[in-house]
Protein backbone atom coordinates (compact mmCIF):
# COMPACT_ATOMS: atom_id res chain seq x y z
CA UNK A 1 0.00 0.00 0.00
CA UNK A 2 1.48 3.32 -1.07
CA UNK A 3 1.18 6.77 0.43
CA UNK A 4 -1.64 9.01 -0.85
CA UNK A 5 -3.94 5.95 -1.19
CA UNK A 6 -6.96 4.67 0.70
CA UNK A 7 -8.11 1.08 1.21
CA UNK A 8 -11.15 -0.45 2.90
CA UNK A 9 -11.50 -3.90 4.49
CA UNK A 10 -14.79 -5.55 5.47
CA UNK A 11 -13.81 -9.20 6.01
CA UNK A 12 -13.61 -8.77 9.77
CA UNK A 13 -13.70 -11.68 12.21
CA UNK A 14 -15.40 -10.97 15.52
CA UNK A 15 -13.09 -10.60 18.52
CA UNK A 16 -9.87 -9.82 16.64
CA UNK A 17 -7.77 -6.86 17.78
CA UNK A 18 -7.38 -3.96 15.35
CA UNK A 19 -3.57 -4.07 15.40
CA UNK A 20 -3.58 -7.84 14.79
CA UNK A 21 -5.92 -7.44 11.82
CA UNK A 22 -3.83 -4.60 10.36
CA UNK A 23 -0.64 -6.63 10.80
CA UNK A 24 -2.19 -9.52 8.84
CA UNK A 25 -3.42 -7.27 6.04
CA UNK A 26 -0.44 -4.92 5.72
CA UNK A 27 2.51 -7.28 5.85
CA UNK A 28 4.97 -4.63 4.63
CA UNK A 29 4.29 -2.43 7.64
CA UNK A 30 6.02 -2.77 11.01
CA UNK A 31 3.97 -2.82 14.21
CA UNK A 32 5.37 0.54 15.20
CA UNK A 33 4.37 2.02 11.83
CA UNK A 34 0.82 0.67 12.18
CA UNK A 35 0.61 2.15 15.67
CA UNK A 36 1.73 5.50 14.24
CA UNK A 37 -1.04 5.34 11.65
CA UNK A 38 -3.64 4.77 14.38
CA UNK A 39 -2.25 7.59 16.52
CA UNK A 40 -2.22 9.97 13.54
CA UNK A 41 -5.93 9.34 12.83
CA UNK A 42 -5.34 7.47 9.58
CA UNK A 43 -7.29 4.31 10.55
CA UNK A 44 -11.10 4.45 10.58
CA UNK A 45 -13.52 1.90 12.05
CA UNK A 46 -17.01 2.30 10.63
CA UNK A 47 -16.17 5.84 9.55
CA UNK A 48 -14.77 6.97 12.91
CA UNK A 49 -11.05 7.43 13.57
CA UNK A 50 -9.70 4.61 15.72
CA UNK A 51 -8.23 5.74 19.03
CA UNK A 52 -6.57 2.53 20.24
CA UNK A 53 -4.48 0.04 18.27
CA UNK A 54 -5.66 -2.74 20.60
CA UNK A 55 -9.39 -2.16 20.31
CA UNK A 56 -11.52 -5.25 19.67
CA UNK A 57 -13.34 -5.55 16.37
CA UNK A 58 -16.62 -7.31 15.64
CA UNK A 59 -18.00 -9.01 12.57
CA UNK A 60 -19.43 -6.51 10.13
CA UNK A 61 -17.00 -3.73 11.05
CA UNK A 62 -15.49 -1.82 8.15
CA UNK A 63 -11.85 -0.71 8.36
CA UNK A 64 -10.61 2.12 6.16
CA UNK A 65 -6.94 3.08 5.95
CA UNK A 66 -6.09 6.48 4.53
CA UNK A 67 -2.39 6.99 4.10
CA UNK A 68 -1.16 10.48 4.97
CA UNK A 69 0.41 12.41 2.08
CA UNK A 70 4.16 12.40 1.73
CA UNK A 71 5.91 15.29 3.39
CA UNK A 72 8.67 17.12 1.62
CA UNK A 73 12.06 16.42 3.16
CA UNK A 74 14.19 19.40 4.12
CA UNK A 75 17.23 17.24 4.85
CA UNK A 76 20.32 17.71 2.70
CA UNK A 77 23.35 15.44 2.23
CA UNK A 78 26.46 16.64 4.08
CA UNK A 79 29.92 15.18 3.63
CA UNK A 80 30.56 14.19 7.23
CA UNK A 81 33.15 11.38 7.52
CA UNK A 82 31.54 8.07 8.48
CA UNK A 83 33.01 4.77 9.64
CA UNK A 84 30.88 2.30 7.65
CA UNK A 85 31.64 -1.11 9.15
CA UNK A 86 29.41 -3.05 6.74
CA UNK A 87 27.16 -2.27 3.79
CA UNK A 88 25.09 -4.16 1.21
CA UNK A 89 21.94 -3.37 -0.80
CA UNK A 90 19.69 -3.60 2.23
CA UNK A 91 21.51 -2.41 5.36
CA UNK A 92 24.56 -0.58 6.64
CA UNK A 93 26.29 -0.85 10.01
CA UNK A 94 27.79 2.43 11.22
CA UNK A 95 30.33 3.10 13.96
CA UNK A 96 28.92 6.46 15.09
CA UNK A 97 31.38 8.95 16.60
CA UNK A 98 30.72 10.72 19.87
CA UNK A 99 29.22 14.19 19.40
CA UNK A 100 27.10 13.39 16.33
CA UNK A 101 23.32 13.57 16.83
CA UNK A 102 21.42 10.79 15.03
CA UNK A 103 18.45 12.75 13.67
CA UNK A 104 17.22 16.37 13.57
CA UNK A 105 15.26 17.88 16.43
CA UNK A 106 13.19 21.08 16.70
CA UNK A 107 15.69 22.54 19.17
CA UNK A 108 18.86 22.06 17.09
CA UNK A 109 20.01 22.93 13.60
CA UNK A 110 23.38 21.11 13.79
CA UNK A 111 24.26 18.50 11.15
CA UNK A 112 23.22 14.95 12.06
CA UNK A 113 24.03 11.35 11.21
CA UNK A 114 21.13 11.40 8.75
CA UNK A 115 22.77 14.21 6.77
CA UNK A 116 25.89 12.06 6.58
CA UNK A 117 23.92 8.94 5.60
CA UNK A 118 22.22 10.83 2.77
CA UNK A 119 25.65 11.75 1.42
CA UNK A 120 27.34 8.35 1.75
CA UNK A 121 24.50 5.87 1.02
CA UNK A 122 22.52 5.59 -2.19
CA UNK A 123 19.21 4.82 -0.49
CA UNK A 124 17.52 4.85 2.91
CA UNK A 125 14.23 3.34 4.08
CA UNK A 126 11.20 5.60 4.39
CA UNK A 127 9.44 3.74 7.23
CA UNK A 128 10.60 6.17 9.91
CA UNK A 129 9.30 9.19 8.01
CA UNK A 130 11.04 11.93 6.04
CA UNK A 131 12.97 13.27 9.02
CA UNK A 132 14.34 9.89 10.13
CA UNK A 133 15.07 7.90 6.96
CA UNK A 134 16.84 4.62 7.61
CA UNK A 135 16.87 4.97 11.40
CA UNK A 136 15.84 1.71 13.08
CA UNK A 137 17.27 2.54 16.50
CA UNK A 138 19.38 5.37 17.85
CA UNK A 139 22.30 6.27 20.06
CA UNK A 140 22.53 9.38 22.21
CA UNK A 141 24.59 12.23 20.75
CA UNK A 142 27.54 11.60 23.07
CA UNK A 143 27.36 7.80 22.93
CA UNK A 144 29.65 6.25 20.35
CA UNK A 145 29.53 2.93 18.56
CA UNK A 146 27.56 0.56 16.40
CA UNK A 147 24.16 1.19 14.80
CA UNK A 148 22.36 -0.71 12.06
CA UNK A 149 20.70 1.40 9.36
CA UNK A 150 18.01 0.22 6.91
CA UNK A 151 18.34 1.03 3.22
CA UNK A 152 14.97 -0.47 2.16
CA UNK A 153 11.53 -0.54 3.77
CA UNK A 154 11.50 -4.36 3.81
CA UNK A 155 14.80 -4.42 5.69
CA UNK A 156 13.56 -1.73 8.09
CA UNK A 157 10.39 -3.64 8.95
CA UNK A 158 12.34 -6.85 9.57
CA UNK A 159 14.86 -5.13 11.83
CA UNK A 160 12.07 -3.32 13.71
CA UNK A 161 10.38 -6.66 14.35
CA UNK A 162 13.65 -8.12 15.64
CA UNK A 163 14.00 -5.15 18.00
CA UNK A 164 10.42 -5.51 19.22
CA UNK A 165 10.96 -9.23 19.81
CA UNK A 166 14.29 -8.56 21.61
CA UNK A 167 16.19 -10.61 19.03
CA UNK A 168 18.93 -8.03 18.37
CA UNK A 169 21.83 -8.35 20.81
CA UNK A 170 23.56 -5.13 21.87
CA UNK A 171 26.51 -4.82 24.23
CA UNK A 172 27.87 -1.54 25.55
CA UNK A 173 31.08 -0.68 27.39
CA UNK A 174 30.91 2.03 30.06
CA UNK A 175 33.43 3.51 32.48
CA UNK A 176 31.86 4.59 35.75
CA UNK A 177 33.12 6.51 38.74
CA UNK A 178 32.84 4.30 41.80
CA UNK A 179 33.46 0.74 42.95
CA UNK A 180 30.45 -1.55 42.35
CA UNK A 181 29.54 -3.90 45.17
CA UNK A 182 28.73 -6.63 42.63
CA UNK A 183 30.41 -8.54 39.81
CA UNK A 184 27.22 -9.12 37.85
CA UNK A 185 23.81 -7.57 38.27
CA UNK A 186 20.49 -7.33 36.45
CA UNK A 187 18.69 -4.01 36.82
CA UNK A 188 14.95 -4.50 36.34
CA UNK A 189 12.87 -1.32 36.73
CA UNK A 190 10.46 0.92 34.89
CA UNK A 191 11.68 4.10 33.23
CA UNK A 192 9.67 7.29 33.00
CA UNK A 193 10.29 10.94 32.19
CA UNK A 194 11.67 13.05 35.00
CA UNK A 195 8.93 15.55 35.87
CA UNK A 196 11.55 18.05 37.07
CA UNK A 197 13.47 17.90 33.76
CA UNK A 198 11.53 16.64 30.73
CA UNK A 199 14.75 16.02 28.76
CA UNK A 200 15.78 13.33 31.26
CA UNK A 201 14.42 9.99 32.46
CA UNK A 202 14.47 8.19 35.79
CA UNK A 203 14.06 4.66 37.11
CA UNK A 204 10.93 3.83 39.09
CA UNK A 205 9.21 0.78 40.55
CA UNK A 206 5.82 2.07 39.44
CA UNK A 207 4.59 0.98 35.98
CA UNK A 208 2.17 3.90 35.54
CA UNK A 209 3.22 6.07 32.57
CA UNK A 210 6.52 4.14 32.46
CA UNK A 211 8.17 1.46 30.33
CA UNK A 212 9.71 -1.76 31.56
CA UNK A 213 13.51 -1.73 31.26
CA UNK A 214 16.05 -4.50 31.88
CA UNK A 215 19.84 -4.15 31.72
CA UNK A 216 22.37 -6.90 32.48
CA UNK A 217 25.64 -5.51 33.89
CA UNK A 218 29.03 -7.22 34.27
CA UNK A 219 32.13 -5.69 35.86
CA UNK A 220 35.05 -6.16 33.45
CA UNK A 221 37.75 -4.39 35.46
CA UNK A 222 38.26 -2.20 38.52
CA UNK A 223 40.74 0.65 38.92
CA UNK A 224 42.12 2.36 42.00
CA UNK A 225 43.66 5.43 40.40
CA UNK A 226 44.03 7.54 43.51
CA UNK A 227 46.16 7.58 46.63
CA UNK A 228 45.49 6.40 50.17
CA UNK A 229 44.37 9.88 51.19
CA UNK A 230 42.53 10.62 47.95
CA UNK A 231 41.06 7.36 46.63
CA UNK A 232 39.59 7.50 43.15
CA UNK A 233 37.82 4.33 42.07
CA UNK A 234 36.63 3.52 38.57
CA UNK A 235 35.04 0.42 37.06
CA UNK A 236 34.81 -0.75 33.46
CA UNK A 237 31.42 -2.31 32.83
CA UNK A 238 29.70 -4.29 30.10
CA UNK A 239 25.99 -3.57 29.77
CA UNK A 240 23.73 -5.86 27.75
CA UNK A 241 20.36 -4.47 26.78
CA UNK A 242 17.34 -6.73 27.12
CA UNK A 243 15.07 -3.79 26.38
CA UNK A 244 15.96 -0.58 24.58
CA UNK A 245 14.55 2.46 26.33
CA UNK A 246 15.74 6.03 25.87
CA UNK A 247 18.87 6.68 28.00
CA UNK A 248 18.38 3.22 29.54
CA UNK A 249 21.98 2.37 30.47
CA UNK A 250 22.71 5.88 31.74
CA UNK A 251 19.53 5.88 33.86
CA UNK A 252 20.14 2.39 35.28
CA UNK A 253 23.75 3.10 36.21
CA UNK A 254 22.76 6.39 37.84
CA UNK A 255 20.05 4.44 39.71
CA UNK A 256 22.88 2.27 41.12
CA UNK A 257 24.81 5.42 42.05
CA UNK A 258 27.39 4.56 39.40
CA UNK A 259 27.80 7.60 37.15
CA UNK A 260 29.36 7.28 33.71
CA UNK A 261 32.52 9.35 33.36
CA UNK A 262 31.73 12.45 31.30
CA UNK A 263 27.94 12.14 31.57
CA UNK A 264 26.75 15.69 32.16
CA UNK A 265 23.05 14.82 32.34
CA UNK A 266 23.10 11.80 34.66
CA UNK A 267 26.45 12.27 36.37
CA UNK A 268 27.34 14.24 39.48
CA UNK A 269 28.46 17.85 39.48
CA UNK A 270 32.21 17.97 38.95
CA UNK A 271 34.75 20.01 40.81
CA UNK A 272 36.83 22.37 38.67
CA UNK A 273 39.85 20.13 39.26
CA UNK A 274 38.11 16.97 38.01
CA UNK A 275 36.51 18.85 35.11
CA UNK A 276 39.99 19.99 34.04
CA UNK A 277 41.28 16.44 34.52
CA UNK A 278 38.66 15.01 32.16
CA UNK A 279 39.18 17.82 29.68
CA UNK A 280 42.91 17.04 29.55
CA UNK A 281 42.00 13.59 28.21
CA UNK A 282 39.60 15.01 25.60
CA UNK A 283 36.50 13.69 27.37
CA UNK A 284 33.62 15.69 25.88
CA UNK A 285 30.77 13.36 26.76
CA UNK A 286 29.92 10.10 28.48
CA UNK A 287 32.36 7.20 28.15
CA UNK A 288 29.68 4.87 26.82
CA UNK A 289 30.34 2.85 23.66
CA UNK A 290 28.15 0.47 21.66
CA UNK A 291 30.80 -2.20 21.16
CA UNK A 292 28.86 -5.19 19.80
CA UNK A 293 25.69 -5.81 17.80
CA UNK A 294 24.25 -9.06 16.45
CA UNK A 295 21.12 -9.60 14.37
CA UNK A 296 19.67 -11.70 11.57
CA UNK A 297 20.12 -10.19 8.12
CA UNK A 298 16.64 -8.93 7.16
CA UNK A 299 16.72 -10.61 3.74
CA UNK A 300 19.03 -13.65 3.95
CA UNK A 301 18.36 -14.37 7.66
CA UNK A 302 22.11 -14.98 8.09
CA UNK A 303 23.31 -14.15 11.60
CA UNK A 304 25.58 -11.08 11.50
CA UNK A 305 27.87 -9.92 14.31
CA UNK A 306 29.96 -6.76 14.47
CA UNK A 307 32.36 -5.26 17.01
CA UNK A 308 33.84 -1.78 17.29
CA UNK A 309 36.94 -0.94 19.35
CA UNK A 310 36.85 1.76 22.00
CA UNK A 311 37.51 5.29 20.69
CA UNK A 312 41.04 6.62 21.25
CA UNK A 313 40.03 9.11 23.97
CA UNK A 314 38.26 6.30 25.87
CA UNK A 315 41.26 3.95 25.59
CA UNK A 316 43.72 6.72 26.52
CA UNK A 317 41.82 7.45 29.72
CA UNK A 318 41.71 3.74 30.58
CA UNK A 319 45.46 3.55 30.08
CA UNK A 320 45.96 6.49 32.41
CA UNK A 321 43.88 5.13 35.28
CA UNK A 322 45.48 1.70 34.81
CA UNK A 323 48.95 3.25 35.27
CA UNK A 324 48.48 6.61 37.03
CA UNK A 325 51.52 8.88 37.10
CA UNK A 326 50.59 10.36 40.48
Amino acid sequence: MDNNTSKTFSNIASGVRLDVFLNEQLTDFSRSRLKQLVESGSIFVNGKAATKAGQTLKQGDEITITMPPDQASTLVPINIPLDIVYEDKYIAVINKPQGLTVHPSPTSSEPTLINALLFHLKSLSSVGGVMRPGIVHRLDKNTSGLMVVAKTDTAHNSLSEQLANREIKRQYIALVKGNPKFDTKTVDTYITRDKKDRTKFKATSLPKDAKHAITHITVLDRFDAGSRNHPSHYALLQANLQTGRTHQIRVHLSYLNLHIVGDKEYGVKLSKTREAFYSAYNIKGQLLHSAFIEFAHPITNKLLSFTAPLPDYFQDFLTHISHPKN
